[in-house]
């Protein structure tokens, strides 16, 4: 029996989805090595095992990422803790921790794009930073987890290492499964100001190009005075820019929408008259997949791992270009053949992801590594 301590301080952000699945599908797989959940304090009940999984426990650790203390504090806690593997489930640890480690790299992102809603020097201090542990982590740890051969790609690229010390474990979408109460669809109907629809879901950083996307609603507009963008996503400083950039341009027919539990997401994907990613950068694009799940046709952004993970289940455009953006998104709401191949294609596309699959991998991972001088 060995010692795992996974690194989920995570949890309870937007690449948490795939923390929160990894651990619930793990704890069915394996029921012999003891597991150690970092949390904060403050989503230490987020997840919680199950019943049966008595090998796996929740500890509290509030060292905040990319601090100080997670240089210092945190290596002397890892330690006493007197692991015989230790998952960072991100890219930000304590550089000097030497015991065997596994790090899952979700994307470059930090290292290649700036966000307008951040001072600029403070940002900039923080790529740099970000660049040293990332370059750092690559190279220390004994595995590597990326979610798509695209990320795998880069990260060979950037930190030189070998290929085959990267494992490639797909990521999965699985709001199909989620529940919609009549009361959550009844709100969401009265909610929702344009019952035709775009939608968008996630944050709206710099990179996320969602400006373009709000101009190329405009455009549209002219021949569907009806439709409307939703915007979902929680409401932080690159929200309240864009809502100002929007405004100052008398934009129509736009409504921002705070988080959306589960149930609810499933609802708006399910209504759309499409789902819509402007992304200049993903690591694996999750929000599409799960669109395509629940029979929301998809229109992607043709950048970095986007195609390798929507496959022929989506129609692409340039995300530098709105007219581009415009021609694709007027396919979709014009051509019924087009909306009904790529709810098809969408529909088998999702088949090919799996949770379990990705946890299974990911121990598979643990065990190499274990065996391992």
């Amino acid at each position: 029996m060995s010692k795992i301590v996974i690194d989920a301080r995570i949890i309870n952000s937007g690449t948490g989805r795939y923390v929160e699945r990894l651990l619930r599908y793990l704890q069915k797989l394996d029921h012999k090595n003891q597991y150690i959940i970092l949390t904060p304090s403050k989503d230490k009940d987020y997840w919680q095992p199950d019943k049966t999984a008595t090998n796996f426990q929740v500890s509290a650790c509030d060292i905040k990422n990319y601090s100080f203390d997670e240089q210092t504090i945190m290596s002397k806690f890892l330690k006493t803790l007197n692991p015989d593997l230790v998952h960072f489930c991100m890219p930000q640890q304590p550089l000097f921790y030497r015991g065997k480690s596994i790090t899952t790299f979700h994307d470059l992102t930090l290292l290649k794009t700036y966000n307008r809603d951040k001072n600029w020097l403070n940002f900039k201090s923080k790529q740099l930073v970000g660049r040293l542990v990332f370059l750092t982590a690559a190279k220390k740890n004994t595995a590597i987890i990326t979610p798509t051969q695209f990320t795998k790609d880069e990260l060979v690229k950037f930190a030189h290492i070998k290929p085959d010390k990267v494992t490639v474990t797909y990521e999965a979408a699985d709001i199909d499964q989620a529940t919609t109460t009549k009361d959550q669809a009844l709100a969401l109907t009265k909610k929702v100001k344009h019952p035709n629809f775009l939608l968008y879901v996630g944050k709206q950083s710099t990179y996320k190009n969602v400006r373009r996307l709000a101009a190329a609603h405009q455009k549209l507009l002219y021949k569907y005075p009806d439709l409307g963008l939703l915007l979902v996503g929680g409401i932080d400083r690159s929200v309240e820019l864009n809502q100002r950039w929007m405004e100052s341009r008398k934009f129509r027919n736009i409504q921002f929408l705070d988080k959306a539990n589960d149930g609810q997401l499933k609802w708006l994907y399910a209504h759309s008259a499409a789902y819509v990613f402007p992304s200049f950068m993903e690591g694996f694009g999750l929000p599409g997949l799960e669109a395509m799940s629940v029979g929301a046709p998809v229109v992607s952004s043709n950048a970095t791992c986007l195609p390798e993970v929507y496959g022929e289940a989506a129609l692409y455009f340039d995300p530098k270009s709105v007219d581009d953006m415009v021609t694709k998104i007027d396919r979709v709401l014009s051509e019924p053949q087009v909306r009904k191949r790529l709810i098809k294609k969408g529909l088998e596309q999702v088949q090919k992801y799996s949770w379990p699959k990705m946890a299974e991998q990911t121990l598979a991972v643990y065990q190499k590594v274990l065996n391992s001088k």
